[in-house]
């Protein structure tokens, strides 16, 4: 019965979402272990992340104001740290935003600023990411450990085998990331070609992310 358990865990998303109207999504990804009041820079990365997701979501199209269809929908993992504080502040905006859990053995609880009706709860990774990838038209990564890099190089690699729209991919806090991955030593061993170190860029602030998502092509719907 699997098979139908994967057939009901897309439809369940896939209806609801169709009936807030949303047409496509920024997701935003980090780690659930950072705190608004943690130590070193976890407090800065939640207030990016939180005010991210507010400028996201009042300029980016998921308030409708009179339109058909919601743009630029904040989407989260729908756990605690990054993904509360970007869902955060979708909802200081007065904006919906998406959570798509995933049941784990010790961790994670939906956190409570996601659309009740646009957090779910899924079973299967797989089917997660489907839907964390089908409608996005950008990709914000904040610093995170495993599951943050699952999802980064899962966009990466459709990006770079053309399996996904052309779709900004923006990392923010560029010395996090560049002490944690040394992404110009995967190009010097030849292993991707130096083209794809342009599939990505790095930016420190909401305004500096969102600017540099409209300059990889990011469309606002006003």
């Amino acid at each position: 019965m699997r098979g139908v358990r994967f057939l009901l865990e897309f439809a369940k998303a896939e209806e609801a979402l169709r009936a807030w109207g949303v047409v496509s999504t920024i997701v935003v990804f980090g780690s659930a272990r950072v705190s608004s009041e943690g130590p070193g820079r976890q407090a800065q990365w939640y207030e990016t992340a939180r005010g991210f997701g507010r400028l996201a979501s009042e300029v980016g199209g998921a308030l409708l104001d009179g339109r058909e269809g919601r743009h630029n929908v904040i989407a989260t993992g729908g756990g605690p740290g990054i993904m509360e504080a970007a869902n955060r502040g979708a909802h200081d905006a007065g904006a919906p935003s998406i959570g798509f859990n995933i049941t784990l053995p010790h961790e994670q609880a939906p956190n409570p600023y996601s659309t009740p009706e646009l957090t779910f709860q899924f079973h299967y990774f797989a089917m997660r990411k489907m839907h964390l990838a089908m409608r996005a038209s950008a990709l914000v990564i904040f610093p995170g450990g495993f599951g943050t890099l699952d999802e980064l190089f899962e966009l990466l690699t459709l990006r770079q085998t053309h399996k996904s729209p052309p779709i900004p991919i923006v990392l923010c806090d560029k010395a996090y990331w560049s002490n944690v991955i040394n992404f110009e030593a995967l190009a010097e061993h030849g292993m991707i070609s130096p083209e794809d170190l342009d599939l990505f860029g790095y930016a420190e602030t909401p305004e500096e992310i969102w600017s540099l998502l409209e300059a990889k092509g990011l469309h606002a719907v006003d």
